[in-house]
């Protein structure tokens, strides 16, 4: 009988800490390799020749939802998947990004007078944290360079009846929903030039008094949120909590995990890891 493999598709990937985490999971039991290639279809091919299931990262997991035979509730909504497992019936697409997004969110409430969320970003990632916020009741704005991008995304969610209060502005409106919003979740692999830039009146959320807001960004690698920049913020509104992309990072990949092997992860191992 075959071992099972597992592996991670995307581009470039090289830097990823999915395998430390992976072999941290299951105590090694399990192969899990990098498939980095440029090249989504022939990286596609590879995990239909050699793999049971793969995680998905950037720039792929639109491309990759799309090519799935099945598609999972979230990402008939969400348009991106970041695990795509083999099955009976053919290949199975699921997110379970947007899982780790509303898990931060829960642990990271923002309570009282600025219940917005901003997210910041449509791809793959910006998607799956605009669908958890709508999930939680959040009102949520989503900003994007490409205004067009995000409008569409947006008529997708109404259209299903959902009930959701989310709405599109353009990337260039960051400093005014920053000041307003309650959260910030930060998806774009860039640093935006008015993240230097925000008054005291913007990180404050109002002129005369601080109000709580949390910044979860999704990059772990390279954060636009510097701890130089975040020590600039706290000094000006204490009342400013950042979640590093690492815990999104940890709390999607146990889910992954345990679809991918049907067996639960050993989280702490996990975390000692990170």
């Amino acid at each position: 009988m075959n071992m099972k493999k597992y592996g991670l598709i995307g581009y470039p990937i090289a830097h990823s800490m999915s395998p430390a985490l992976f072999k941290a999971a299951y105590d090694g039991a399990y192969p899990y390799e990098l498939i980095e290639d440029a090249d989504f279809d022939a990286a596609y091919q590879k995990f239909l020749e050699e793999y049971d299931a793969i995680n998905v990262t950037s720039p792929f997991k639109e491309v990759a939802c799309a090519k799935a035979d099945i598609l999972s509730a979230e990402c008939e909504y969400i348009g991106a998947c970041n695990v795509l497992k083999k099955t009976e019936e053919g290949v199975f697409a699921t997110n379970t990004d947007y899982l780790g997004v509303m898990k931060n969110l829960i642990q990271h409430q923002v309570m009282g007078l600025k219940p917005l969320t901003v997210v910041v970003g449509c791809g793959g990632a910006g998607k799956a944290a605009a669908y958890a916020a709508c999930e939680l009741g959040h009102e949520v704005v989503i900003l994007n360079r490409t205004l067009e991008r995000a409008v569409e995304f947006v008529h997708k969610l109404s259209s299903k009846g959902s009930g959701y209060h989310v709405s599109a502005r353009p990337l260039s409106e960051f400093k005014k929903y920053f000041q307003v919003a309650g959260t910030i979740i930060y998806t774009i692999p860039d640093l935006l030039a008015e993240i230097n830039s925000l008054r005291k009146y913007e990180l404050r959320g109002g002129v005369f008094r601080s109000h709580p807001k949390v910044i979860l960004e999704a990059n772990y690698r390279n954060p636009a949120f510097t701890a130089e920049i975040l020590e600039h913020y706290v000094s000006i509104n204490p009342k400013i909590t950042y979640v590093s992309g690492l815990e999104w990072l940890l709390d999607q990949a146990v889910e992954a995990y345990g679809i991918f092997t049907g067996k639960e992860p050993n989280i702490q191992e996990m975390i000692k890891v990170l």
